[in-house]
């Protein structure tokens, strides 16, 4: 019997046309819980369906999603109906769906509502008791997968943004049935590290079943207690889990957890510059006001310095001098005038004066002028005074006439 060797492309034309010959195949009714939905910007609606068995990827055209009477969410059991067809580009089969109905909550959803509810009460979930994250981490304790995408996305963006960190890898399962054991192993493990600053517990995306390990009760209480500032970076942005609301910080990805741990170092540096020029613009603003104060303080010290003011006191003196001078000068002119005024008078009363017109002047012998015949006695000598000299005479005799 001859096989024909056929091309990839055309083994995935052959399984899809006889999919789609197939009765069964394209007339289906599927009942099962919505995982992973995600609602594109074209309008298309892809999502998984799921039980507790198994899972199958869904697709809802934009033309059949924008005539559903409800928008589907992650944990809701829904019937669907459509067709399984091949996806001949990946080769993978998936769900081409028609119509959705609503059936209730899947038992997975409801399991995390309730756990959800229950630690809320405790105050697990309270903002109030959260600590802050360290701003320069010096060392960083990671729980994840040692060959997922998460762990090499975590290390390549802490160290691009800040290359000083040195991180430690705790490598733990992060999906299946001991994850959550294995998690809450390593929380305890770099809880007990010293120089440990902070913890990210991370995983990449997935379904509810794939993150159910995140949803784990025992764990929850294990990222309350820890005395490491824990950040959660588990799924997409869309993904949700119990650790999530107890955690210190919720990262939507893991790389999102690596960027809130670590600073950015050329954020930082143009911090520091952006500092750095205010610190110079500061200080030479400063350097300029203290010049500027101290050229006042010099020019107010020289209008009132002690040299200008001897200076000025010595022109002030001089000027005292001069007037002194000048009024001295007009004094004495003064005096001098009165003193001849004075003089003149004087010399016109000068009985001397009148001897040079032959007149004499008599005193008696004690110099006292005689003016009154009275006072001539006789035989009393007296002093008499002419033009020429003074003569010392005796008196005889007198005779009244």
């Amino acid at each position: 019997m001859y096989i024909k060797t056929l091309s990839v492309s055309a083994l995935n034309n052959y399984i899809k046309k006889t999919l789609d010959a197939d009765f069964i195949l394209n007339n289906l009714s599927i009942k099962g819980e919505i995982s992973n939905l995600k609602l594109h910007s074209s309008g298309h609606m892809y999502f998984s369906l799921k039980d507790e068995g198994s899972k199958i990827n869904c697709i809802m055209f934009k033309t059949y999603a924008s005539s559903l009477k409800f928008l589907p969410k992650d944990g809701e059991s829904v019937v669907v109906k459509g067709k399984v067809s091949v996806y001949e580009k990946d080769g993978a089969y998936q769900l081409y769906c028609q119509e959705i109905t609503q059936e209730g909550l899947g038992e997975l959803y409801i399991a995390f509502q309730k756990l959800k509810e229950k630690l809320e009460k405790q105050g697990l979930f309270d903002e109030k008791r959260k600590r802050p994250l360290p701003k320069y981490p010096r060392r960083i304790g990671v729980i994840t997968s040692p060959t997922g995408a998460a762990v090499r996305d975590i290390i390549n963006v802490s160290t691009r943004r800040y290359k000083g960190v040195n991180m430690l890898i705790y490598p733990a399962l992060v999906q299946g049935y001991n994850a959550s054991e294995d998690i809450i192993r390593g929380i305890q493990t770099l809880n007990q590290i010293e120089d440990i600053d902070v913890i990210i517990l991370a995983r990449g995306g997935g379904s509810l079943e794939e993150l159910w390990a995140f949803n784990n009760e025992e764990l929850a209480y294990e990222v309350y207690n820890s005395k490491k500032p824990i950040i959660t970076g588990v799924g997409h942005e869309t993904d949700f889990t119990i650790v999530d609301f107890v955690s210190d910080r919720r990262a939507p990805t893991p790389s999102a957890a690596a960027e809130m741990a670590v600073p950015n170092r050329e954020e930082l540096l143009r911090g520091i510059n952006t500092y750095e020029s205010a610190l110079n613009t500061s200080i030479s603003n400063t350097l300029k006001d203290y010049n500027n104060k101290i050229e006042s303080l010099r020019k107010t010290l020289y209008l009132n310095s002690p040299a200008n003011f001897i200076v000025n006191q010595y022109n002030y003196i001089d000027r005292l001098q001069d007037t002194l001078n000048y009024k001295m000068k007009l004094i004495l002119q003064n005096k001098k005038e009165n003193l001849g005024k004075l003089n003149s008078l004087l010399d016109a009363h000068n009985p001397l004066k009148v001897l040079n017109k032959g007149y004499a002047m008599i005193q008696d012998s004690d110099g006292k002028i005689i003016s009154e015949k009275k006072d001539l006695k006789e035989n009393k000598e007296f002093l008499i005074t002419l033009k020429d000299g003074k003569l010392k005479a005796c008196m005889n005799s007198i005779t009244e006439i």
